[in-house]
């Protein structure tokens, strides 16, 4: 079973905008609704939780009441912080401990199917699995404004969503790093790399289209990628 955890926990603060980044609407939809709908309409996914603040259930049951997603199972409610949405969501996932879990940010709607498909693939053969594009910049590493060191950037690559696991093996990397209470996770992997440290990650090559929606800047980017869609998500 390949369940997709759709993390939609975040409340938009970094966006400035009054409403949560995932709920906001570009033309006819929500950000969430074009993540969904990817995820909803991809052969190979059988189920879809979605992880959600809780000051947003009533508004997210309301729309996937009215896009009448088959595949969507659960809305979880999110935590404080990342690692506590993911630990919720992997949580919901214990009565399937065979299943593969893909984990997606849900502010990344314009994820390719193709992708979707590369990264389960490679779960056949690792138990870890993430999308990355690499880094054009050169890189600095900071402290207190004065460069200390400049990795090679051909070493380095910027990660994207989705990432995907066999459960029992997020499951043992989240509860040892719930163990340590002052653990903080912005990356799912990051938590398997530190905490099984010989668990092999695998790399599936991400493309500059699966832009995450952090800024206001990257509403502007958004419309322009479904206005060079074919067909066009809106005409002019």
């Amino acid at each position: 079973m390949n369940i997709a955890l759709i993390l939609a926990g975040g409340t938009g603060t970094r966006v400035n905008t009054e409403t949560p980044k995932q709920f906001i609407k570009i033309y006819e939809k929500t950000i969430i609704e074009y993540t969904l709908d990817v995820f909803e309409r991809h052969p190979k996914i059988d189920e879809i939780f979605i992880v959600i603040n809780a000051q947003y259930v009533a508004e997210a049951e309301i729309l996937l009441k009215k896009a009448n997603y088959k595949k969507v199972k659960r809305v979880l409610l999110g935590g404080a912080e990342r690692q506590d949405s993911t630990w919720a969501a992997i949580n919901a996932c214990k009565e399937h401990p065979d299943a593969n879990l893909i984990i997606h940010d849900a502010v990344r709607p314009m994820v390719d199917a193709e992708i979707i498909t590369e990264v389960i693939c490679k779960l056949e053969t690792y138990n870890t699995v993430t999308v990355a594009i690499p880094t054009i910049d050169t890189i600095y590493e900071v402290k207190e404004n004065y460069i200390k060191h400049i990795p090679n950037r051909k070493k380095l690559m910027r990660a994207q969503t989705p990432q995907a696991f066999k459960q029992h093996i997020i499951q043992t990397a989240y509860q040892a790093a719930f163990n340590q209470n002052d653990y903080t996770a912005t990356d799912d992997c990051g938590v398997v790399a530190k905490y099984l440290p010989d668990e092999p990650i695998f790399v599936v090559s991400g493309n500059e289209r699966n832009v995450k929606i952090t800024h206001q800047k990257d509403l502007y980017l958004l419309e322009k990628i479904l206005k060079s869609q074919t067909p066009p998500y809106i005409e002019e």
